[in-house]
């Protein structure tokens, strides 16, 4: 069907024909395997492939051979054109290997893949999806036994043997599902039911059924909308409204980025300029949405339009602390691009703050050993400990709407805050530029930047080389990281002094460094 909610469209959709042909036939030179922040990502074709698929799930059950790991492998995706295909090529090759899987029958969201893995169902999970990225766009994604993204060492051991099978497929084992199947090999899990419920635990129903806020929810085509359905269904939301159910692998329904592109990326304004018309008409006092493997979140309000995630992450932060009670020396974790006015509200109440660099990996341990209140980064991901260690844009949406239930506007909460602890004002730049200067930022080091002592008039207090290059000043600071999939360079800033400073903190930072 038609979303009601389709935005105008000034190009041609995708043809899904020709994709689906350049994935199993590419037209240009299959690119090595490289993992990002989270797997192996790009155009399908030549970027991603079937011989990428087979060659990734052939690497994974070497390394689960040689380490002994147990337990059958999730392989599923998101409602991409490629990610069932992608999904059942991965289980054909473990299941060649002699590994059990579990093949869900629909798409399914990342988060739910993960806490599959917590909850003992599944060892691990390969992932077919690209995230919010252009739906020509294809990828894997591969979670270890903790259920959290694969770390470094891990996914270089994946790209390592997924290259050297890229080269020789020969030793690639294969099976048919029904011969999968035949061997016992296939494995049925309810993977659904135990994660709807266990957000009961993590979010107050009751109170959103109560308060009645009405509510407007969007899958952006994606994988959540069978979860949203079954969260109304299950918690009695009659006032929740699922206000698109258009599943098209063209997402020709979403409406187009700034560059003419489609990005189901709910943290934007582009795609969501529907469901921030939707809560500025006063149809809706509160919107939220989740990608296509529903990681992310983005929500709109009638007093705020779209909240940015920085702005989000610092009321559930506040939310959580007032209400959770958290246990003493318990910590909010934020990457290094994220809002340092988490810093100010979490110190305040007497908690300590966990920066992390880029990637949502790096929350893995601390929300496994129970460290975190909250775990955020500024490209709208969450999770927190007690739930899984992925990202959850589910859990994050469900979470702002108790909060929106329960306490006010989200964007009135925000006001309060910046209020009582300041108002940062914040932006990234992505700067366009090439392999060289990536790499020239990539070496640069603590040490290289001791000529540099104060920034836009405040003095440089520290440097942190540990993820690019971010510089700490009085009440200010600046990152510059290379894209580690893309050639940008993203450019971070952020102070609590005036938009004119934070106009100056880039221009000279910069310039300092060549961007």
């Amino acid at each position: 069907m038609v979303s009601p909610l389709a935005g105008t469209l000034t190009k041609e959709p995708m043809d899904c024909e020709k994709m689906s042909r350049l994935f199993w036939q590419p037209e240009e030179p299959v690119a090595a395997v490289k993992f990002g922040t989270s797997g192996h990502r790009g155009k399908l074709g030549g970027g991603f492939c079937a011989a990428h698929a087979r060659a990734i799930a052939q690497a994974v059950a070497r390394i689960h051979l040689e380490d002994g790991v147990k337990g059958p492998v999730l392989c599923g995706g998101d409602t991409r054109l490629m990610s069932q295909t992608t999904a059942k090529l991965c289980a054909e090759v473990l299941a060649g290997n002699g590994l059990p899987v579990i093949v869900p029958e629909g798409p399914l969201p990342t988060p739910v893949f993960s806490f599959a893995i917590i909850t003992g169902r599944a060892c691990a999970c390969l992932n077919g999806t690209a995230s919010h990225n252009p739906p020509q766009d294809m990828g894997l994604k591969y979670n270890p036994s903790n259920g959290g993204p694969a770390g470094a060492e891990l996914t270089k051991r994946i790209e390592k043997y997924a290259n050297e099978y890229l080269q020789n497929p020969a030793l690639i084992k294969s099976v048919s599902l029904e011969e999968a199947r035949g061997k016992g090999l296939v494995v049925d899990e309810d993977l659904k039911t135990p994660y709807i419920n266990a957000l009961g635990r993590m979010v107050d129903f009751g109170a959103i059924k109560q308060a009645g806020l009405k509510a407007a929810v969007h899958p952006l085509g994606g994988s959540s909308l069978e979860f949203y359905r079954a969260i109304k269904e299950k918690y009695g939301l009659d006032n929740l409204h699922i206000v698109s159910e258009t599943i098209d692998p063209t997402f020709r329904f979403i409406p187009i980025d700034h560059d003419g592109k489609i990005r189901m990326d709910p943290s934007s304004v582009y795609p969501m300029k529907p469901l921030i018309e939707l809560v500025k008409s006063g149809e809706y006092d509160f919107a939220g949405a989740s990608d296509p493997d529903a990681d992310r979140f983005g929500c709109a309000t009638k007093e705020g339009g779209l909240i940015p995630p920085n702005h989000a992450l610092c009321v559930m932060a506040d939310y959580l602390i007032r209400t959770r009670q958290p246990k003493e020396g318990m910590l909010v974790g934020r990457t290094l691009g994220t809002t340092a006015l988490l810093d100010r509200i979490v110190h305040a109440a007497g908690y300590g703050i966990d920066e992390v660099n880029v990637g949502f990996k790096y929350f893995v341990n601390g929300i496994v050993d129970g460290r975190y209140i909250l775990a955020g980064e500024e490209s709208a991901g969450m999770s927190m400990s007690g739930w899984t260690p992925e990202k959850d844009g589910i859990l994050a949406v469900c979470l702002l709407l108790e909060i929106a239930s329960k306490s006010g506007d989200i964007a009135a909460l925000y006001d309060g805050l910046t209020a009582k602890y300041g108002k940062p004002y914040y932006t990234r730049v992505d700067v366009p530029t090439d392999e060289a200067a990536k790499k020239k930022v990539m070496a640069f080091k603590k040490e290289d930047l001791a000529s540099l002592t104060s920034v836009a008039g405040e003095k440089v207090l520290d440097v942190r080389d540990t993820d690019g290059i971010k510089v700490y000043l009085q009440s200010s600071w600046f990152l510059v990281r290379p894209s580690g999939t893309e050639n940008i360079l993203k450019f971070y800033a952020e102070t609590f002094i005036s938009q004119d400073h934070l106009h100056k903190i880039i221009e000279e930072g910069r310039k300092y460094f060549g961007v």
